[in-house]
């Protein structure tokens, strides 16, 4: 009888490379057909973001209930966990005959995105093969940046070209689904060897990392707030400003952003964390005010700038607080300590979906830009002022513990 072979640390690094591609594939997977949706079943605004938004909450839910789970029963089991669940809300997309399974299909991806990131990230920073530690956060962003771009392109491709608009996509997903369910099986057993009931494992935070969470927390989470605008309301505004229903055309130009994200990775992996997340928050900054410029001119060229400088701010800003929380928590809290992370970060995305979906609605996308342009610019400001006093903070304890017979706590 052949032996079945597993991985090794390599295939293990690109099979958590691949779940979190998967896992933004499938958040992705719906944003280009949001407005097909609204004009088939005639929704307003507010509930095509909604659907959006159930989502991160979803997602939070899981990750502030078992955020840790990665570390008690190993990442492969909670990755498998993961995608399985996210493959069969691609089924749910697929069969969807109304609006409630559009909720019911979010909620699951929502779940087993929570299974799956944190524990992947972590596989991510374990399995690093190459002697560059900020390797791994460099990948974590090509991995969902990659998922998303093709998910960008090909749902606008089927859903323009195929038959079937609302169905192959999802239906790709389910294939692409059970292949990373596949690499994910030929990982090792990383987990207890003892059979362990899974029960509710909230993350934690280790102590002394608080100034460290907070501040990765705020960059990545302003990233994803501000990608929140992007995917909820991108297909909307692409469509109004080239006035044009081909979705490929849509899907193109969603697609430029994602894919600027993961080129912009490729270069941050030799980048200090610090000044990435800096250069993220002033970039970000930029980016939003593109944003507002764009409603107002309603140019096409414009959009495309947005889509770029957006995806270069959210490129630094998410790769610098992954790097910094990654190189700082303690392996054996390193799940729990990033799922608590990504709690926080889909709860501002989540509220910034929900929250411009109900101004759009009721004011319009100028009126709601005027509101949500300044709340996320004092995020982007935020960060770049805690990088700083980190900075200072850290650089002010190495002069003291050189100082002879000096004595001094880190602080973190």
């Amino acid at each position: 009888m052949t032996q079945f072979v597993r991985f090794r640390r390599r295939g293990t690094f690109w099979s958590a490379a691949a779940v979190l591609a998967l896992c933004l594939w499938a958040s992705g997977a719906p944003s280009v057909l949001y407005p097909v949706y609204a004009a088939a079943w005639n929704l307003p605004p507010v509930v095509t973001t909604s659907v959006f938004g159930a989502y991160p909450l979803a997602l939070l839910v899981v990750l502030l209930v078992f955020g840790g789970l990665s570390d008690a029963i190993g990442r492969r089991r909670a990755m498998l966990l993961g995608v399985a669940l996210i493959t069969l809300s691609a089924a749910v997309f697929a069969v969807a005959p109304n609006v409630g399974f559009l909720f019911a299909g979010r909620i699951l991806q929502g779940v087993g995105t929570g299974f799956a990131i944190g524990a992947a990230s972590a596989a991510l920073v374990e399995n690093n093969g190459s002697r560059n530690p900020r390797f791994a956060s460099s990948m974590a962003t090509v991995s969902t940046s990659t998922g998303l771009t093709l998910a960008l392109f090909a749902s606008g491709f089927l859903v323009q070209v195929a038959p079937l608009p609302l169905v192959l996509s999802f239906a790709l997903l389910v294939v692409l689904g059970l292949l990373v369910f596949g690499l994910v099986w030929r990982t090792p057993h990383d987990g207890p060897a003892e059979r362990v009931r899974v029960r509710p494992q909230a993350p934690r935070l280790p102590r002394g990392l608080i100034r460290v969470f907070i501040l990765s927390t705020v960059s990545v989470g302003t990233a994803y707030s501000i990608g929140a605008m992007f995917l909820s309301l991108g297909a909307q505004m692409a469509r109004d400003l080239t006035g044009t229903t081909n979705l490929i055309v849509v899907g193109g130009l969603l697609a430029v952003s994602s894919l600027t994200i993961g080129v912009t990775a490729l270069f941050l992996s030799r980048v200090h964390a610090h000044v990435s997340i800096m250069i993220g928050a002033v970039v970000s900054l930029a980016g939003l005010g593109l944003m507002a410029a764009t409603t107002v001119s309603g140019s096409v060229g414009l959009f495309l700038v947005w889509c770029v400088v957006g995806g270069i701010g959210y490129s630094f800003a998410f790769t610098g607080g992954l790097t910094l929380l990654n190189r700082t928590a303690p392996e054996r809290h390193r799940g729990g300590t990033l799922s608590l992370m990504y709690l926080f970060s889909y709860l501002m995305q989540a509220a910034t979906a929900i929250g411009a979906g109900a101004l759009v609605t009721s004011l319009g996308l100028g009126a709601a830009l005027d509101i949500a342009v300044p709340v996320l610019g004092m995020l982007s400001v935020a960060g770049l002022v805690l990088a700083t006093v980190d900075l200072v903070a850290r650089r002010r304890f190495r002069l003291a513990e050189a100082s002879p017979g000096a004595s001094c706590d880190p602080v973190s």
